[in-house]
This record gives C-alpha cells, structure tokens and sequence, in this order.
C-alpha cells in the first residue's frame, strides 16, 4: 500500500527493494552511477517520510509536527502546554507575566517563553492555541494575525463562543483556519500554579465549527482534544453552544456567587460541612474573566436565571405551604436527572479466558 501511494517512485523504489538481499547490496550494481543512485536514495527515503506525513495531517494527526504555540499561559493554556508535551512536541509560549515564563520552563513543560508577539516567535506555530479572555483574542487577531505562519492550524479555550468566534472568523486570514474550542475542564482558583493535564481526563471537550471550517480543520480539532485526555468529544453550533453553557456553566457559577454573598454572618466557616463547601467551591471565581462572559452571553444567561428563579419559587412555595408530596417528587426527580451527570470510570477491556 505504501508503494503505490508514493506514485512516481515506485519503479526506482521497487528496483531498490528488490535488489536489497542478505548478502548485500553494491551502489553500482543498483544505479550505474553516482547520480541515478542518488535519485534512488532521496526518492526511497524522502518521498515516504513527506506522504506519511501528508496523509497523517489529512487524517488529523499532529504527531509529526513538532511546534506548539500557546498564546496565554493562565491555568487552561498552562495545562494544555503540560498535557502536550507529554506527546513530545515542541512548546512556545508568550504571555504577559515573566514569572509565568520563568515557572513554565523551571519545570519544563515549555520550550520557550516571551512576553512579546515577536515575529521570529509567532510564525514558528504550526498549531497555535489560544488561551485568552475572549476580548483579548479578538484583539490580538486584529493586530497580529499578520505574524502566523501560512497554513497554522488555530483552536482556543473560550467558554462563550457567538462573539468570539463571528468576529474572529469574518476577520481571518484565507490562508490559516480557526476551529473553534471549549474544553469543559478547570478548577477552583486561577492562575499557572493551578495548572494541571489531569483536569482533561474523563472531561468534556466541545468542538464549536462553522460553514468556515473544513473537515480536515474539524478532525484536526478532535485530534487535539483526543491528545489532551477528554474522554468524550462533541459538536455544536456556536449558537446552541452559548445556550448550554449559560446553564451548565454560567448560572452555577451565578449561584455560587450569590450563595456566598447572601449571607455574611461571622464564623460560618467553623460549622460548615461537606455539601457547602462543594456546592460552593466554584466562588472562588476570576472575577475578570467571569464577569466577562456574563456579558458577553447575556441574553442567554438571562433565560437561564429566569427559569432558575420560577423553579427555586415553586420550591419556596411547596416548603411555605407543607406541601411534602410535590417536594418529595421534585427531590426525587432531581435525584434521578443528577445521576446522568455522574462521570462513568472508563470502560475495562475484559480480557478473553484461554481455554
């Protein structure tokens, strides 16, 4: 299969092959001379390695690119660049805070690191991820997308994808191409230090693509989440997207908040359990960041909170008048709709008994 896919090269490279035996081989017996032996070695070695090579990015596969670019090292783009590199390749970051550089490379999940945009740096990318508030991505295509190498491949972490993606699509150089991404992983606090490649095991990743998009550019994506570590890997439309993770997402973290902030008695914390320390464990917010993508995602979020409201009334309702059958029925659908959430343990290959 391999020699018929290397086309012209199957003669010079079949003459090779065939006259490769155990007892040796002679260049002058092969070629005649110097130059058609040449013709011969660069065709049997060179040619294979550039259609492997082809047919792997067609399929999706980075593992024979070497180089990384990861614009943002925060938590997310930190733990990408841990996770990657694991996988061999080649990392380059830049991002504001040298002390996040310097963090990065004392523990070696980055090749190299820079505070600046520098030409030299951005257009080494082959696969550029973009781990930024999704004003700043924006901002920085604007600016900088003249520096990206012809052909990047280019995905991003933001968790509201309408604005983003629209704006950052309708401005983009024909010549590169932007999937968009969410991955659905983190953890309470931010910044490098929280950084982990385990957040992506056994998490959702949510591959967000437009009539913009190819479907070698869409396998690309898929591929990157798979070498991240998700266990599942799924498509929506941009807009679906935005309506899901307003509920999800977003209003938890709006019910965190306001849980914390509704009460300010002293000396809660000494008699607090289990169940508010987890129920709340998402307030310890980027107050930045997650104010932002309220905003930006407004309209849906408003639709989310408005229904969590009318429930958590009927709920008021049914304590206020001892109604205990209708609340014991709600619990125990609650219960029930709670266990799809459950993250499954992956799934053991049984191994077959020898007779």
């Amino acid at each position: 299969g391999s020699i018929e896919m290397i086309g012209n090269a199957t003669t010079p490279l079949t003459m090779f092959c065939i006259g490769f035996q155990i007892g040796g081989l002679k260049f002058k017996e092969i070629a005649g001379d110097f130059q058609v032996y040449a013709i011969c070695f660069v065709k049997l070695l060179i040619v294979p390695v550039l259609t492997l090579l082809v047919v792997k990015l067609w399929a999706g596969d980075f593992s024979m690119l070497e180089k990384v670019l990861i614009i943002g090292l925060g938590m997310l783009g930190a733990s990408y660049a841990k996770a990657l590199k694991k996988h061999g390749f080649y990392i380059i970051a830049v991002t504001l805070d040298p002390d996040d550089i310097d963090y990065a490379l004392d523990r070696h999940f980055i090749d190299e690191g820079y505070t600046q945009p520098l030409p030299e740096v951005i257009g080494q990318g082959d696969i550029v991820i973009f781990a930024l508030y999704p004003h700043t991505f924006v901002d920085w295509i604007k600016q900088y997308q003249q520096l990206l190498k012809s052909g990047a491949f280019l995905t991003d972490v933001t968790g509201v994808k309408s604005y983003v993606v629209h704006h950052v699509q309708s401005i983009l150089r024909p010549d590169v191409e932007f999937v968009p991404a969410h991955p659905m992983a983190g953890k309470e606090g931010q910044g490098i230090v929280q950084s982990s490649d385990t957040i992506f095991h056994r998490a959702n990743y949510i591959v967000t693509p437009t009539e913009k998009n190819t479907p070698e550019g869409i396998r690309a994506c898929e591929e990157l989440g798979k070498l991240l570590g998700f266990s599942r890997i799924s498509h929506l439309s941009v807009e679906e997207h935005d309506r899901v993770i307003g509920f999800v997402s977003q209003l938890t973290h709006c019910i965190a908040v306001a849980l914390m902030t509704c009460n300010d008695q002293p000396h809660l914390e000494e008699y607090t359990g289990d169940s508010f320390r987890d129920l709340t464990r998402i307030a310890r917010i980027n107050d930045a960041l997650w104010s932002e993508l309220f905003v930006m995602n407004k309209t849906a979020l408003l639709e989310q909170m408005d229904l969590f409201d009318k429930e958590f009334k009927r709920l008021r309702d049914m304590i206020e008048n001892n109604h205990i059958d209708e609340m014991r029925d709600m619990m125990r659908r609650a219960t029930a709709r709670r266990a799809l959430f459950d993250k499954k343990p992956p799934k053991e290959h049984k191994k077959e008994s020898k007779a």
